[in-house]
């Protein structure tokens, strides 16, 4: 079966939760408009779904791991 090696501390990842809905809320808030706001609402999206995987491409891309998964 697939198994993906996560590469974020429990702690970056409720991070990353509670600052992707900070961000979600700031975006539908409706204080920004037009490309800043699908940015802000991409980016927020991003850190919710990596932070529930569990995995962060980028983090993986300069060779982060973390070892107790």
């Amino acid at each position: 079966m697939f198994h993906i090696k996560r590469n974020l501390p429990h702690w970056e990842r409720a991070l990353r939760i509670i600052s992707g809905v900070a961000l979600g809320w700031l975006a539908f808030s409706g204080q920004f408009q037009g490309t800043l706001n699908w940015i802000i609402i991409a980016s927020a999206v991003t850190m919710v779904m990596t932070a529930f995987v569990g995995f962060c491409p980028a983090c993986a891309m300069v060779g982060r791991k973390y070892l107790d998964n």
